[in-house]
């Protein structure tokens, strides 16, 4: 089908948008209005193999053209074994193969011929420094926005195909020469000939579902035949080549792309410094996507960014702040953030850019994700375990005895130390060595999740090497337990903060310091959210567990006093004792520290108003689990403040009162 629609200067009620079926002629008309061109249809050449990935009707369609596969084996098969032999002669030569300009060369060379998937392995290594040398890194990062272009005559005719006017109709000003070329298509600097405005113009390559299918196809076969007779693999490789190519075909729909940015906007645009362009939907195609123009530098650029007067290590923070949200609050996120994708733009904000490649976790997996977390920077293996049940790594019917000091074994370099000296490289690769031994299985969702978190860490690493983001990940993590209001994390939060039955203060104290760092935490809300919850059914476990600790603290605050002012009245009364026990022990003067540093924590947050705070509180006064709460504290505390009284009075150690006392009394 070819599109052709009226001039995009025409008025909404003269625009039609014509499909015209290249196999019966049919043509129908729909009309296309300014106010939602979205609902264009999408009409182009009928796609053999659809335009959704379909991993059955790829199978169907290449099995009848075995010679098509075989030949496309070959020339994979080939150049590689060819590179591999010529890298393995050279280290027997002596040859430093790492430091090899010449070789470095051949495999971005190779992996450009080898075509689009192949391309993709070649993005994600380039942003691996701890994993590839620097002469072949940077090398590979030219397979960013640095691959042979496609002529432009091909790129004006699908312009003119995808939005139904000739490119000069369109845009006042195109460069004659993309600006940069990708994997899946060519991008070029342009300015709209109706408003002005400068925009990107990205263009799909020609012939691309063709070869991307037929290499998602071999690697699929592959990855069955592992799959059935390798033992020791576990995880679903089909399910996660499946997962992989439902992204690129998505990635390959340009109309899903504008959606994918126009949802990004919405629920992450409002974060500080993260900018998202806007799309140009009238002039934007299922192969044609026009999008607002950015002036920026690659984030990796940070001698360029740094001249600006621009922190680049800062703008990373922002990308991972942002990572945070896309992961673990909406599951909505961007599924490659490579370099060529982050802009540093000229007033200080960072850019993202194509939003072909997004995927979704759903909220089962980001609940388990943050108590993963929390998990291991606190060393609970216990429940670490079974957080790999929750997130569908291990079947409820593996046994996890033998699994839980494994675990402690993975993460025995890390005891002792804090979490900033914990990354997710080293974990992933500690976690995957462990795979082997036990009966884990790496669910499909996963392998999306890993991609877009070791990325980033990747350009975060090339940044600055010391850059850990579980670190600047975990202020976050604990502001969401404090103040997210989800049964699983409230769960997670008990099970954190309680401990055979005892209230752990360094625990909250520890959250509290952290939480404290996160950008956006409120501790008003924080104190709100606490006790909207501990005055809820689900909070009655905690709430009773809670008056005794409570009592305990200012039982033992009470008593300091209490044994200054005892020790007065005695020597009013004429009665003294003959030993003296300690006000507080050890351990209650420990957890006297821990309430003043909680308190010293809250009045420092910045955004703490104590007045607010007892107007939050007032409101909840007429609760009646509230009302219940502060009954029980309250009588506990009087019933204990008279016994102290009369036993401090009354009773001393080895001597009788009545015996100091005046006869008749």
């Amino acid at each position: 089908m070819n599109i052709k629609t009226a001039p995009p200067n025409s008025t909404p009620q003269e625009t039609k948008l014509v499909l015209r079926d290249k196999v019966d002629s049919t043509i129908v008309e729909l009309p296309a209005t300014e106010a939602n061109p979205k609902n264009r249809l999408v009409a182009t050449a009928k796609e053999p193999l659809g335009l959704r990935y379909n991993a059955e009707e790829i199978a169907a369609h290449y099995k009848k053209r075995p010679l098509q596969v075989w030949r496309r084996i070959f020339r994979v098969l080939a150049p590689a074994f060819s590179f591999a032999l010529g890298v393995w002669l050279d280290s027997k030569l002596g040859k430093k193969v790492k430091n090899d300009l010449r070789r470095a060369v051949q495999l971005r060379e190779l992996l450009t011929n080898l075509g689009p998937a192949y391309i993709k392995i070649g993005q994600a290594l380039s942003t691996r420094p701890d994993l590839v040398p620097p002469v072949y890194l940077e090398e590979l990062t030219r397979l960013q926005d640095q691959l042979p272009p496609f002529p432009n005559e091909i790129a004006y005719q699908f312009i003119e195909e995808e939005i139904g006017a000739p490119p000069e109709d369109i845009y006042s000003e195109l460069t004659p020469d993309p600006i940069a070329a990708a994997s899946l298509g060519q991008v070029y600097r342009g300015k709209l000939k109706s408003t002005g405005e400068e925009v990107a113009v990205k263009v799909q390559r020609p012939d691309l579902r063709d070869r991307i299918t037929i290499d998602l196809y071999i690697l699929r076969r592959l990855a069955a035949w592992a799959q059935n007779t390798i033992k020791q693999v576990r995880s679903d490789l089909v399910g996660i080549l499946d997962e992989l190519g439902e992204r690129i075909f998505e990635e390959m729909d340009y109309i899903n792309e504008g959606e994918n940015a126009e949802r990004f906007f919405q629920l992450y645009g409002h974060i500080k410094d993260v900018y998202v362009p806007k799309i140009y939907w009238e002039y934007t195609n299922r192969r044609v996507l026009t999008m607002e123009w950015i002036n920026g530098l690659k984030l990796t650029q940070v001698k360029e960014i740094a001249a600006l007067g621009i922190d680049a290590r800062y703008l990373v923070e922002v990308g991972v702040q942002c990572s945070l949200r896309q992961l673990l609050e909406h599951g909505f996120f961007h599924a490659d953030p490579h370099p060529g994708n982050l802009l540093a733009t000229y007033d200080g904000k960072l850019a993202y850019l194509d939003f072909g490649m997004m995927s979704e976790i759903q909220p089962p997996q980001r609940y388990g994700l943050i108590e993963a977390i929390v998990h291991v920077v606190n060393r609970d293996f216990d429940a670490l375990a079974h957080d790999y049940v929750k997130l569908d790594f291990l079947t409820p019917d593996v046994d996890l005895t033998p699994i839980i000091p494994a675990f402690a074994n993975v993460f025995a370099d890390a005891q002792g130390a804090s979490v900033a000296d914990l990354n997710i490289k080293t974990i992933t690769d500690d976690l995957s060595n462990l795979m082997y031994e036990y009966p884990f299985r790496v669910p499909p969702y996963y392998a999306l999740i890993i991609r877009s978190l070791v990325t980033l860490e990747g350009v975060a690493i090339y940044i600055d090497p010391n850059f850990k983001v579980l670190s600047e990940a975990y202020p976050y993590v604990s502001k969401r337990l404090l103040t997210d209001p989800s049964e699983e994390l409230r769960t997670s939060l008990r099970d954190l903060l309680f401990k055979d039955g005892r209230f752990r203060w360094n625990r909250l104290e520890n959250l509290l310091k952290n939480a404290r760092n996160s950008q956006d935490y409120d501790s008003n809300d924080a104190l709100n959210q606490g006790l909207e919850f501990l005055a809820s059914e689900r909070g009655a476990f905690i709430r009773t567990k809670l008056v005794d600790e409570l009592f305990k603290g200012i039982d033992a605050f009470g008593r300091n006093i209490m044994h200054n002012f005892t020790h007065l009245l005695r020597e009013r009364v004429g009665v003294t004792a003959i030993t003296e026990t300690p006000s507080v022990s050890s351990e209650e003067q420990q957890t006297l520290e821990h309430i003043k540093n909680i308190i010293k924590i809250l009045q420092e947050g910045g955004n703490f108003d104590p007045l607010q705070a007892i107007e939050q509180i007032s409101q909840l006064i007429v609760n009646p689990n509230v009302q219940r709460l502060g009954e029980q504290i309250t009588s506990q505390i009087a019933q204990k403040v008279l016994v102290r009284v009369l036993r401090e009075l009354l009773v001393t150690e080895d001597v009788e009162i009545t015996n100091q006392l005046p006869q008749g009394s």
